[in-house]
């Protein structure tokens, strides 16, 4: 364990601290749960993070908004890599070329002096449209250099979306990728009409400057807008701690996108809390370190880390837009921290599996014995003192799988929805890398909680509560979670320095989502023995079966999800059968290998049609779901195959992939009618 303890900790607390950590005690109670009389709920216990088991550690004297961050950076480490990008010559994606910290911050304050020259004073509202790149990053600090309030805008959101946060948010200004101003300035989008400029991310054609400016907008193109701030400098006005710093808007799975009001004092205390974390661990994090920046920017995960990046000098590089191509970013830039969401690893896990199978026998009997011996290293670890850096590569992780990930990756983090236990101790084993999963929403700016990355007991789990924030669970008597139970299960409630102030022009909506200063998530975790939480279900999405037995539809999701056959997963019920469906989008590869074993010659959408495939694939999750020990009633009975994945064009998901299951429901109703019609007790009929 390292010795680089925050200041303010006596020595007593540090032994404490360590002799807690050894006995595998991750939080403590500071306050007993109590019972519910008269219609209140019970909660229980309120747990903190040991390290501030006695009142929250002091945040960072220096810092006193996000602006600190990035520009403190710029003082220690002006030419340090900061913000890099592929760039495309001859037709042809190139190498990483980069921007420092010291051209950054040019950069950023001549944006600054152009959004004030062009009237945009403290407090206006600032919209940046577009896919992750430098200019969205130069953007955002320019915000933070005048006290603007930034506003991102998911990229993947269409027209309607837009139009109502342009209009909800106010928004005077926005930057804009290159190939989003058309959306931006259609006739649905009737909200922009308001705008005062729009400043492309590169260039604008002259259609759209014409267009602009026949709407009333003054278009810029990017270097035209530096030239405007080199034309007209300014002072930087930073902000205070309690000033607006984002409203970033959630996705939502249903109605209209909520926007989540954070602070710059919300953002100092994630920051500040990732480096008391860190500082648990020997390897810490250096200028060296790159993060290659996927995620999308408008979603706090991918903000929160590279925050965090910049916090520490490091680097940050940017994919260069094509997602099924993420694997050549990975091998030219050799990222150090690899960060995403579930569906991302099981792409991963998926593809390192299908890379096994192609090995001749004697090396794939090799593989197995080596993952075996190492997951039972890693087991017997449990019980020993170590730092992040002393796992060592084997054969194993010298071939086909550390090598997807760039090579160098030492730490992988998961966010955004629970990762199997399955792919993450498979992530672990196969990479060397650590493994950490953490759970939060827009609403904590990011993490809530984080799992330790060198503890193996947290598996499956989402770890301890975060240092500037306290968690307890409150009761849900209708779906039968009791935080005073055994064990303690409730919806997951969190207050704190990093929680959010409120939903933007929406107090009522606040009024429900904060109550006694605590911000309900809608989540439901259990509590287990050591501190550390699991999330269990979604208080939203049960459903309540005919026979009066209760679905967690998510649960069965993450649990389904792992059969072979199986791409992604859509489990319906309603109160008034009996039985549960699913529309299944299967694996084309093992959909391919099937039919060539079974004699079936055809098209991938056709196979998706016969009924000898959905009677494979409902064995299939029958195996799973016996594998993994589910209830009767929480097996799949019949199944609707679509060879099309769930999308954002069919409006089928957020852009953060969460199914918006009434919008399903809609668009799949006609079969599921049919596919129930269809069944008769237990037997599937086709």
């Amino acid at each position: 364990m390292t010795k680089n303890y925050t200041v303010g900790f006596s020595e007593y607390n540090v032994k404490r601290f360590l002799l807690q950590r050894r006995m595998k005690s991750f939080s403590v109670k500071v306050e007993e749960g109590k019972e519910g009389k008269n219609g209140m709920l019970s909660v229980g216990p309120v747990y903190r993070n040991l390290l501030s088991q006695n009142e929250f550690p002091p945040m960072d004297p220096d810092f006193t908004s996000a602006w600190d961050i990035f520009s403190t950076s710029v003082k220690k480490h002006p030419q340090n890599r900061m913000l890099g990008w592929r760039k495309i010559v001859d037709g042809k994606i190139g190498p990483y070329v980069w921007k420092t910290y010291k051209e950054a911050y040019d950069e950023v304050l001549q944006i600054a002096s152009a959004l004030k020259a062009c009237g945009a004073k403290s407090g206006s509202k600032i919209g940046i449209y577009g896919s992750n790149c430098p200019q969205w990053i130069i953007a955002m600090e320019a915000c933070s250099a005048q006290n603007f309030i930034c506003v991102p805008l998911y990229d993947t959101l269409g027209s309607g979306a837009i139009n109502f946060i342009i209009d909800h948010a106010e928004i005077d200004y926005v930057f804009v990728q290159d190939k989003k101003v058309k959306e931006l300035l259609n006739a649905d989008c009737k909200s922009s009409k308001r705008l005062k400029a729009i400043v492309g991310f590169t260039s604008l054609t002259e259609e759209e400057k014409d267009e602009a400016t026949n709407a009333g907008i003054k278009p810029y193109t990017w270097n035209q807008f530096v030239q405007k701030g080199k034309e007209n400098p300014s002072s930087i006005n930073p902000p205070l701690a309690h000033d607006i710093c984002t409203i970033m808007y959630t996705s939502g799975t249903s109605g209209d996108p909520k926007g989540v009001v954070l602070t710059h004092e919300n953002v100092l205390a994630l920051v500040r809390g990732m480096d008391l974390f860190m500082e648990q661990f020997e390897d810490k994090m250096t200028v060296d370190d790159v993060y290659l920046s996927f995620l999308p920017l408008a979603h706090i995960l991918d903000r929160c880390i590279e925050e965090y990046f910049f916090r520490n000098g490091a680097s940050v590089g940017y994919y260069h837009g094509d997602l099924n191509a993420l694997l050549e970013d990975l091998s030219e830039l050799k990222p150090t921290l690899f960060a995403g969401v579930p569906r991302v690893f099981e792409k991963v896990y998926e593809g390192i599996k299908k890379a096994v199978a192609q090995l001749n026998p004697v090396r794939r009997t090799v593989f197995g014995m080596l993952y075996n011996y190492k997951a039972w290293l890693d087991e017997q670890r449990i019980h020993t003192e170590r730092s992040i850096t002393s796992c060592r590569p084997s054969s194993l992780q010298k071939g086909c799988v550390k090598a997807r990930l760039g090579g160098r990756v030492r730490l992988i983090i998961s966010g955004g929805a629970a990762l199997s236990s399955e792919i993450e101790e498979f992530l672990r084993v196969t990479t060397c890398a650590f493994v950490c999963q953490g759970y939060g929403l827009t609403e904590t700016c990011g993490p809530t909680t984080l799992t330790f990355p060198d503890e193996m007991c947290m598996l499956g789990n989402v770890g301890v509560v975060t240092v500037f924030n306290e968690l307890r669970l409150e009761e849900v008597p209708d779906m039968g979670y009791n935080p005073l139970g055994t064990p303690p299960c409730g919806e997951i409630c969190v207050r704190g320095k990093s929680v959010f102030t409120g939903y933007h022009k929406n107090p009522e909506l606040t009024k429900e989502a904060i109550i006694d200063g605590w911000f309900h998530t809608g989540d439901i975790g259990e509590m287990l023995p050591n501190g550390i939480i699991r999330i269990i279900d979604r208080k939203k999405n049960l459903v309540k079966l005919s026979q009066g037995e209760y679905i967690a539809l998510e649960y069965l999701e993450n649990v389904y999800t792992i059969t072979p056959i199986v791409e992604d997963i859509w489990v319906y019920g309603n109160s008034f059968k009996s039985m549960l469906v699913a529309v299944v989008v299967p694996n084309e590869d093992v959909t391919n290998k099937w039919a060539y074993a079974n004699g079936h010659i055809s098209s991938f959408s056709k196979l998706c049609s016969l009924d000898q495939l959905k009677k494979y694939v409902l064995s299939e999750l029958k195996s799973t779901a016996v594998r993994n020990k589910l209830k009767g009633f929480e097996h799949i009975k019949g199944v609707i195959l679509d060879p099309l994945p769930f999308d954002m064009e069919r409006d089928l998901v957020t852009a953060t992939l969460k199914k918006k299951r009434n919008n399903m429901l809609k668009y799949y109703k006609v079969d599921i009618d049919e596919l129930y019609k269809s069944l008769t007790g237990d037997k599937p009929k086709f």
